[in-house]
């Protein structure tokens, strides 16, 4: 399913008008989208937790030349599926 078709099944749903719908799916997002960036977790019960989560500092390797490489630590969001949908 991509955001079209979950725009369109909210419509449904709901009794919206697609346009309608649209603008809510982009009001959930960017909800959560700015609860991760501000590192706040948002937890939706029977769906699952949406965090942000930090890879620390570490060496690699350039696999071009095997050359040692310094990798910065970096943040990204991540998703806990709530058990429910582990028992998909």
């Amino acid at each position: 399913m991509n955001k079209g078709e979950l725009t369109k099944s909210v419509a449904e749903a709901t009794n919206m008008s697609q346009a309608e719908a649209g603008r809510a799916v982009d009001a959930v997002f960017d909800a959560i989208s700015g609860a991760v960036k501000s590192r706040d977790s948002v937890a939706i019960a029977g769906f699952g937790t949406f965090v942000a989560k930090t890879r620390g500092a570490r060496e690699g390797r350039n696999p071009a030349t095997g050359e040692k490489i310094q990798i910065a630590e970096k943040t990204s969001a991540a998703f806990k599926p709530a058990s429910v949908l582990k028992d998909i």
